[in-house]
């Protein structure tokens, strides 16, 4: 049985709106995602309200997570072709999940894959 550690810091929601459902790690879709498209979308998830919506520029998107505009244009399409986010050239919208989880293209070997 689980059970609260700190009962003075338990979260809630207050002012701003983030949600991750825990079908997004169970069902596959945080390992679908390469870094910059997981940091993307985690930014977008943060900074959006409760109906996932953020008018978030992207010179500021960019500037935010240190990442160039091929980066983020790249990253951003990908992620909408995988049926993540909306978005209309000004506002973005954080989908609630599809029913699976898109394939990965691509994985580099990395240190983890070693181990």
């Amino acid at each position: 049985m689980k059970k609260i550690l700190r009962h003075d810091r338990v979260r809630k929601i207050d002012g701003g709106f983030s949600y991750i459902p825990q079908r997004f790690m169970t069902d596959g879709f945080l390992e679908s995602l390469s870094q910059k498209e997981l940091l993307l979308y985690l930014f977008l998830v943060i900074v959006s309200d409760r109906n996932g919506l953020s008018y978030y520029s992207y010179d500021r998107i960019c500037i935010t997570l240190e990442m160039d505009i091929e980066d983020y244009i790249e990253t951003r399409n990908s992620l909408i072709s995988k049926d993540l986010l909306a978005f209309d050239g000004t506002l973005f919208q954080v989908l609630e999940l599809p029913p699976t989880a898109p394939a990965r293209l691509a994985r580099r070997t990395d240190a983890y894959d070693a181990l």
